[in-house]
C-alpha cells in the first residue's frame, strides 16, 4: 500500500514524497481512512509508530474537503491538544511540513514564553491550533481565543496528558467546544482511566491497535544490566566509550539526578546535556536541538521532559533508574526504535529495584534479557534499602517526581 491509495489529495502527496516517506505505517494504514469517514477514533499506538502523521494528513485532507468560503474571517477548525510543550511543537511541526502545500495556517500555544506573541497571532485568525491545557485555558480566560467553531478535537498522549493531572483542564477545555465535532484520541496505553475518558468524548468510536496493550515495540532491543547502585555512573560512562555510542538519551527519575549526571558526564569528557520542567524553554530547545545535531553526546532527561523527543535514528536508551510507574517504562524506550528503525534499550537496575522491574516484565508480558557486565557484578552483601513511606503516585491524577513531590500541578503551571 502506498499513500495515494488512502484518499489524500495531490498537495498532501507532494509534501509527504518530500519527507522520503513511501509506504505508510500500520497505524497510518488503519487512522487515516477511518479518520476522513469522519469517524471518532480510539487508537493505541506506542510512539515512533507514526501517529502523528496518523491524525495529520487525515485532519489537513479533511479541512480541503470541507473548505470555508472566501472572505470569512479564520476560525479555530481544529484543536490538538499535547501534554508537553515539546509535544506540540513536535506536532506543529508536523502540520507545517505536510500542510506547506495547504491554505491553512496554524499555531502553537504553550507556557514558559510570552503571552502577547500567542495572543498576537491568534488574532490574525488562524484555522489550526496545537495547545497544551494550561495556557490554553488562558487564553481563553482573557478572550483571546473563540474554540466554538472547532470541527475536529485531537488529545494526542492522552494517558499522559491523565497522568500530569490534566482531566479537570481537559474537561474545561470540552465545555468551550461544540457538542457536534469529531473526536480523536491516541494512546500509548490503555488504563481504566483512559477507557473512562474515552466514553465520556467519543462518539460510538472504532478502536484501533498496530501493537498489544501496554507493549513494547519490538524493533526495540531491551537489556538489563544488573550493577550497584553506586556504581551506575561508572558503568553507563563504561558502556558508552567501550561501545562508541555516540547519540544516547539517559533518562533519571529527578530533576536534581539529571543535572548531576549531566555534569559528572562533561567531567568524564563525555559531552552532555540536561533537560527537566526546571529549565527554561530556551535551555530546553537548545539542549534537544544540539542533541539532535550531535553537538551533544549524552541528553540526560526525566520523563515529562522528554515526550515530544522525536529523532528518527535515535539508538540509545538508557535507564539510569527505573521509573517508578511501569507505563513509563514503555514510554521511555518509545524514543528509540522509530520510523522501522532498531534500537537498544538498556536499564542499569540495582538490588532496590527489582521490585519495579518485576512490575515492567510483567506489564509487558516479557522477561527482560539479563546481561552481566565483567568488572560491574553487584556486591551480594549488599541488601535492599528500607523502603520509605509514599504516598500514592498517581493519587488526584499526579505523579511524583522522585522527590516525593506531585509534579502534575506544578508541571501543568509551567505552561501558562
Amino acid at each position: 500500500m502506498s499513500f495515494t491509495t488512502l484518499g489524500l489529495c495531490e498537495p498532501i502527496l507532494r509534501a509527504i514524497k518530500e519527507t522520503g516517506y513511501t509506504e505508510p505505517t500500520p497505524i497510518q494504514k488503519q487512522a487515516i481512512p477511518l479518520i476522513l469517514e469522519g469517524k471518532d477514533v480510539l487508537a493505541g499506538a506506542q510512539t515512533g509508530t507514526g501517529k502523528t502523521a496518523g491524525f495529520t494528513l487525515p485532519l489537513l485532507q479533511t479541512m480541503m474537503d470541507t473548505p470555508i468560503q472566501k472572505g470569512k474571517a479564520r476560525k479555530v477548525r481544529a484543536l490538538i491538544l499535547t501534554p508537553t510543550r515539546e509535544l506540540a511543537a513536535q506536532v506543529a511541526e508536523s502540520v507545517g511540513t505536510y500542510g506547506k502545500y495547504l491554505p491553512f495556517s496554524h499555531t502553537v500555544i504553550f507556557g514558559g514564553v510570552g503571552i502577547n506573541p500567542q495572543i498576537s497571532r491568534l488574532r490574525k485568525g488562524v484555522d489550526i491550533v496545537i495547545a497544551t491545557p494550561g495556557r490554553l485555558l488562558d487564553l481563553s480566560g482573557q478572550g483571546a481565543i473563540d474554540l466554538s467553531h472547532v470541527e475536529t478535537l485531537i488529545l494526542d498522549e492522552a494517558d499522559r496528558m491523565l497522568d500530569m493531572g490534566f482531566v479537570h483542564d481537559i474537561k474545561k477545555v470540552l465545555a468551550l467546544l461544540p457538542k457536534k465535532r469529531q473526536n480523536l484520541l491516541f494512546s500509548a496505553t490503555f488504563s481504566n482511566d483512559i477507557k473512562k475518558l474515552a466514553d465520556n468524548l467519543l462518539d460510538s468510536p472504532v478502536l484501533i491497535e498496530v501493537a498489544r496493550r501496554n507493549q513494547t515495540t519490538a524493533q526495540v532491543e531491551q537489556v538489563v544490566y544488573p550493577v550497584d547502585k553506586a556504581r551506575k555512573r561508572e558503568l553507563l560512562i563504561h558502556l558508552i566509550k567501550d561501545n562508541n555510542w555516540k547519540q544516547v538519551l539517559v533518562f533519571t527519575r529527578t530533576k536534581h539526578g539529571a543535572n548531576k549526571l549531566s555534569q559528572q558526564l562533561d567531567k568524564k569528557g563525555i559531552s552532555s546535556a540536561a533537560i527537566h520542567g526546571n529549565k527554561s524553554q530556551g535551555a530546553r530547545t537548545k539542549a534537544l536541538a544540539d542533541f539532535k545535531a550531535g553537538a551533544v553526546r549524552v541528553l540526560v532527561a526525566t520523563d515529562i521532559a522528554a515526550r515530544g523527543i522525536d529523532i528518527d535514528q535515535l539508538p540509545h536508551v538508557v535507564n539510569f533508574e527505573l521509573p517508578n510507574v511501569p507505563e513509563d517504562y514503555v514510554h521511555r524506550i518509545g524514543r528509540t526504535g522509530r520510523a522501522r528503525r532498531e534500537g537498544e534499550a538498556a536499564s542499569l537496575v540495582c538490588i532496590d529495584e527489582k521490585e519495579l522491574l518485576r512490575a515492567i516484565e510483567k506489564l509487558i508480558k516479557k522477561e527482560i534479557h539479563k546481561v552481566q557486565i565483567q568488572g560491574f557484578t553487584p556486591d551480594p552483601s549488599i541488601k535492599p534499602e528500607p523502603k520509605k513511606q509514599q504516598g500514592n503516585s498517581r493519587s488526584r491524577g499526579r505523579r511524583s517526581d522522585g522527590n516525593g513531590k506531585a509534579v502534575g500541578n506544578r508541571e501543568r503551571n509551567s505552561r501558562r
